[in-house]
């Protein structure tokens, strides 16, 4: 199951169904199953506090996954900073809604076992993110 938390602050997340029913497809093609998934929208101090508390970074970051993942279910949960993805997205002149998709979908991606430290990782990840954007915006079309 796929939950939505707010966490110290106030922000409507659109779309809420279409988002989970795009989140189980995007699992399934990686022959994976839908677990328990946390996505908790919080801003920067609460994601400074948890990369500081959980990972000793002392920075800002647009999302921490936590993966609990066990067999093929997909469990986890994803600390998303409102603040550094409203950023990012004015930073690269892109949508606040796309660039939060793509946010989720990254952490969601790394529970399904890709990763972003190489270069080739970096690409892979990245062509992931954009096919399942792309699968998201024929969900909202309807």
């Amino acid at each position: 199951m796929v939950r939505f938390f707010n966490k110290d602050i106030k922000f409507n997340l659109k779309h809420k169904l279409l988002l989970k029913k795009w989140i189980k497809s995007v699992v399934q093609k990686y022959d994976r199953r839908v677990g328990d998934i946390n996505v908790i929208l919080c801003d920067d101090p609460s994601i400074l506090e948890i990369n500081m508390q959980f990972l000793s970074h002392d920075y800002y970051t647009d999302i921490i996954t936590f993966d609990y993942c066990e067999d093929d279910y997909i469990n986890g949960e994803l600390y998303i900073s409102i603040d550094t993805v409203k950023a990012n997205a004015e930073e690269y002149s892109q949508d606040f809604d796309v660039e939060l998709h793509r946010v989720i979908i990254h952490g969601v991606l790394h529970l399904c076992g890709l990763d972003d430290h190489s270069d080739e990782d970096i690409k892979e990840m990245r062509d992931a993110e954009n096919s399942a954007l792309l699968e998201l915006e024929e969900i909202l079309r309807g």
